[in-house]
């Protein structure tokens, strides 16, 4: 099969190869999914960089795709030429869906509706998993305040989009008018240029304060999470980049009784990943959602799929078209 590895971490320019290699068959409690689109995280992104080392000869990244399964290994019941979206495809394995095929454990290939596209199902693991992790883990939202930090991110989008079809109301933050049409269009009641405007003012001036934050930056923004967050509330972040180890205001959020919940889709508990397939499945049912696909490259142009990724510019998924 064609796919894209890389042997050692740093740039992509340096370290990525693409050419045939073995197509292995399923194990006991496989599947093979025949791949049509894989997408491009920001966390496969850094893995390749460093971020985890590498424990294998070879390391094919990327975690999600999409595709039809085409071989089963034993014990497994599932329907050959299923449509399927596959999550944690690299995670604690060499071989992820960067390729033209992948075998994982069966759990990891969900069913994808026929209206839904391969490629627009790659792009349902990681981020849109993050959104209703950090959505839906501490609760229902009907009535809810959600305040979706970086709503034009590819998490914060979907957050957006699930947080509104659960009935809340939802305020987020961005830093450019291009971004803020973009959210606008996901259904975000009230958004804030958080380079422009008093981010805490302008969101107590428009709700009192939230019930919930979807948080893209735990440390850099909890001096504002701090003032706006309700009695009760929760801070569900699912990043921290600008200050890794952040300072916590524990004396001035302790008679709030807020939870902070990390959130990180590769060792989420099976009850939680449950859940997020059967929502998602509604979610798509129910509504249309607004899949944002700012890049699309060959396999063969893996280089410049990561380092798309890698320049933070794009609006939307970078995906790889990989037959």
């Amino acid at each position: 099969m064609l796919a894209s590895w890389y042997e050692k971490n740093g740039p992509a320019a340096d370290v990525m190869k693409v050419g045939d290699l073995p197509e292995a068959g399923p194990a006991a409690g496989e599947v093979r999914v025949r791949l049509f689109a894989s997408a491009v995280n920001p966390s496969d992104v850094k893995a390749r960089g460093g971020s985890r080392p590498i424990r294998w000869s070879k390391l094919i990244p990327n975690s999600d795709g999409a595709g039809v399964i085409d071989k089963v290994g034993a014990g497994v019941k599932r329907r050959l030429g299923e449509r399927v979206w596959v999550f944690n495809g690299q995670w604690d394995r060499a071989f992820g869906t960067s390729a033209q095929a992948i075998t994982l454990p069966a759990a990891l290939a969900v069913p994808l509706a026929d209206h839904v596209s391969f490629e627009q199902g790659a792009c349902l693991g990681i981020p849109v998993m993050t959104a209703h992790r950090a959505l839906f883990a501490d609760g229902p939202l009907a009535g809810k305040i959600v305040c979706v930090t970086g709503g034009a991110g590819v998490v914060g989008h979907y957050a957006i989009q699930l947080a509104k079809w659960a009935g809340a109301r939802v305020v987020t933050t961005v830093s450019s008018e291009a971004k803020a049409a973009h959210v606008r269009a996901a259904g975000a009641d009230v958004v804030i240029n958080y380079r422009t405007e008093d981010v805490a003012a302008r969101i107590k001036a428009e709700t009192g304060g939230v019930d919930r934050i979807v948080e893209v930056d735990f440390g850099k923004n909890l001096p504002v999470s701090a003032q706006v967050l309700n009695d009760s509330g929760v801070i569900a972040c699912y990043a921290s980049t600008s200050i890794p180890r952040p300072e916590y205001p524990y004396a001035e959020l302790l008679w709030r009784n807020p939870v902070v919940r990390q959130v990180f889709v590769y060792t989420m508990p099976d009850a939680a990943k449950a859940q997020a397939h059967n929502d998602i499945a509604r979610w798509l049912n129910d509504t249309k959602p607004i899949f944002a696909i700012a890049h699309r490259y060959k396999l063969t142009d893996v280089i410049s799929a990561h380092q798309a990724v890698e320049r933070g510019e794009k609006i939307g998924h970078v995906i790889l078209d990989t037959q």
